[in-house]
């Protein structure tokens, strides 16, 4: 049987609430001058504030707006925080970005761009340099291996490595594998290179920051696999907030760096911190990608399976997917399938 991710937001809201509890629960907002803004603390927080504040300290600036920041350690955290409208304004990954259009009243109004006007990355597998470990090892299965994956809604982490290496060759990783650790990319890096994991999930993005901040945990290191492109993450709003607000948030993101002079100098050297080179315009069509990627391997679980009837269910969700792509712009045609892996 096929590795099942967690259902859209653990399946029900009160869990969601549940998760809640368990982190620095923000406050409701009671007026659109003050917006909180949602953080996953892929790291801990007291390292993510250190990236963003500077940001949202020019946010508040720029918009006249009081900017408070809430973090959080799950993606379900961030859906749930803004579906209750305790956020309304955050920085998604690709797949949380797209429960959250789906579930918490949100729209992508900008995205991440990490590469001049581009805005993509990619998940890989790492294991130690001296482990002998290599992808066709991995795939061979055994139960040999303590594996680490990335939170049920990442991007990264979950959805890219099922969707274009473990679905397609029909491998459960609780079957693949001796143990199967869920953390946040920062756990598995140091986890992989300190041996307590053999082989987890992580991302590009991700070893940019481990490589600069941890170069000699990072030098333990190779990548074993790597993913197509993926799209980078974007910042989701609120749909019910206040259009001029909305729009002064909006014209921040996309002017953002982009100012000749001193003033413009300092957000760049902000966005190099964060390893972007600033913002650019974007819809709900920017996570076609994802889309696609989790049509699919719904499609392919379904298949191996065995229940015809949930394989009609699937198979008619994901060709009215490409149908509806298809009559979208080039750059968001839909590809039939993925890309094959890169082993390295």
């Amino acid at each position: 049987m096929i590795f099942r991710r967690t259902p859209p937001l653990l399946a029900a809201g009160a869990l969601g609430l549940a998760l809640l509890a368990g982190c620095s629960k923000p406050a409701p907002v009671a007026a659109d001058k003050t917006i909180t803004f949602s953080i996953l603390s892929a790291e801990d927080q007291q390292s993510m504030a250190k990236v963003w504040q500077p940001l949202l300290d020019d946010m508040s600036k720029a918009t006249g707006l009081t900017i408070k920041a809430y973090y959080a350690n799950n993606y379900a955290s961030l859906v749930e925080a803004m579906r209750f409208n305790q956020s309304q304004v955050g920085w998604f990954a690709a797949l949380s970005a797209l429960e959250a259009t789906r579930r918490a009243n949100g729209e992508v109004m900008t995205r991440v761009l990490t590469n001049g006007p581009n805005g993509s990355y990619q998940s890989v597998l790492i294991a130690k340099k001296d482990s002998g470990i290599t992808l066709d090892k991995v795939l061979a299965c055994g139960k040999k291996y303590n594996f680490g994956i990335g939170d049920a809604k990442s991007t990264s982490g979950t959805l890219a490595p099922m969707a274009y290496l473990f679905v397609p060759k029909g491998i459960e990783p609780a079957d693949c594998f001796k143990t199967v650790k869920t953390a946040n990319h920062q756990s598995n890096f140091f986890a992989v290179a300190s041996g307590v994991l053999d082989v987890s999930t992580n991302n590009t993005v991700g070893m940019m920051f481990y490589t600069r901040d941890h170069p000699d945990m990072a030098a333990k290191l190779k990548t074993i696999w790597t993913s197509p492109e993926l799209p980078e993450s974007s910042i989701v709003v609120r749909k019910d907030l206040d259009p001029a607000v909305k729009e002064k948030l909006r014209a921040f993101f996309l002017s953002y760096g982009q100012a000749p002079g001193p003033t413009g100098d300092k957000q760049r050297a902000t966005l190099k911190i964060m390893t972007y080179t600033g913002f650019g315009a974007a819809d709900d069509t920017y996570l076609d990608p994802i889309r696609q990627m989790e049509a699919a391997t719904n499609l392919a679980e379904t298949k191996h399976a065995g229940d015809p009837a949930k394989i009609a269910v699937a198979q008619k969700a994901f060709d009215e997917l490409q149908a509806q792509l298809a009559t979208r712009t080039p750059a968001n045609a839909p590809v039939t399938a993925a890309p094959p892996a890169k082993a390295q």
